[in-house]
């Protein structure tokens, strides 16, 4: 009969050959597999510290590559725009580096009319019926309107009514201060542009669209095809620069290069959020304004770095 006894030895048995089990193993494995692990580890430290080091000479000489467009930027356009008028427009997207853009135009020595930020409500779809009264109410008796679109686009009217106002317009009588900022004030009141400092100085003749990456809500496609209806009439009447970031994704950089006849006259920057792409801007502001010439610029596909200097 089997007792209790002869339990608690079996059991005994049993736990004693796990022991030595263990034991044995763990003395015929412990050489190499300690070797082969502390091999792999220090292979993965050292891989590690590679692979630190690239990252830090690529922000370093990312570094020193904006730092050169910095010291370069005077250098490359003092006085390459002076006497010139440039009024920047920026679109939600593009506030971050507008400040940037900005620096950069004055370095040309062009004097900026004037920063007019659109507010995402100008190419909001709802909006359209409003903005389609909002270009009656506006028009003033200087501001020609005889080339306004004849249909029920509201942001396409509003936008004519807008460039009408604010550029060049060689063949007809100039636009009086107080009807600019008469059509000015009637959009800001109801929130579609801000203008700083409440003022623009004067007609430009080239014009920089500051823009960034594309809408991504449930209307984004309505906004991204508002924002480049916006673009397209004051390309008509002036020099026009879209300054982005990235050329792909239907962002207005996109949708320009995409457009065969668009990308005939106005010029592209996908990288308006470096220096280097800040410089880029008004380098290729001033091949428009002085050669007319348009360009796809940055470090896109098909993009070239920068204009090349005129001869």
């Amino acid at each position: 009969m089997i007792n209790f006894r002869y339990h608690v030895v079996s059991l005994t048995a049993v736990f004693l050959a796990l022991a030595i089990g263990l034991v044995v193993g763990t003395a015929a494995l412990n050489g190499p597999a300690v070797d082969s692990l502390a091999d792999r580890v220090t292979a993965m430290s050292k891989s590690n510290d590679q692979l630190r080091e690239t990252v830090n000479n690529l922000e370093a000489e990312a570094k020193r590559e904006e730092d050169f467009a910095a010291e370069a930027a005077p250098r490359l356009l003092a006085d390459t725009l002076t006497n010139h008028r440039v009024l920047m427009l920026v679109l939600p997207s593009g506030r971050d580096q507008a400040d940037g853009v900005a620096e950069m135009l004055r370095t040309t020595g062009a004097t900026i009319t004037g920063r007019i930020d659109v507010q995402d409500k100008f190419v909001s779809p709802e909006n359209n019926d409003n903005l389609l009264e909002l270009a009656v109410r506006a028009a003033q008796p200087s501001v020609p309107t005889s080339g306004l679109p004849g249909n029920s686009d509201g942001v396409e009217t509003s936008s004519a009514l807008l460039a009408s106002a604010l550029v060049d317009r060689p063949a007809v009588a100039p636009v009086t201060d107080q009807d600019r900022t008469a059509v000015l004030r009637a959009y800001g009141s109801d929130g579609y542009l801000t203008v700083a400092d409440n003022k623009i100085s004067g007609p430009a003749e080239a014009v920089v669209v500051v823009s960034g990456q594309p809408y991504v809500d449930r209307n984004s496609s309505e906004k991204d095809e508002s924002v480049v209806k916006l673009v397209v009439q004051f390309d008509k009447n002036a020099a026009v620069v879209v300054a982005g970031i990235g050329s792909t994704g239907g962002n207005l950089v996109a949708q320009v290069r995409a457009d065969p006849t668009l990308a005939q006259t106005i010029s592209t920057v996908d990288n308006s959020n470096t220096t280097m792409g800040q410089l880029v801007t008004a380098m290729a502001t001033v091949e428009q304004v002085t050669l007319k010439k348009a360009g796809p610029y940055g470090v896109g596909a098909g993009a070239s770095l920068m204009p090349k200097r005129p001869e």
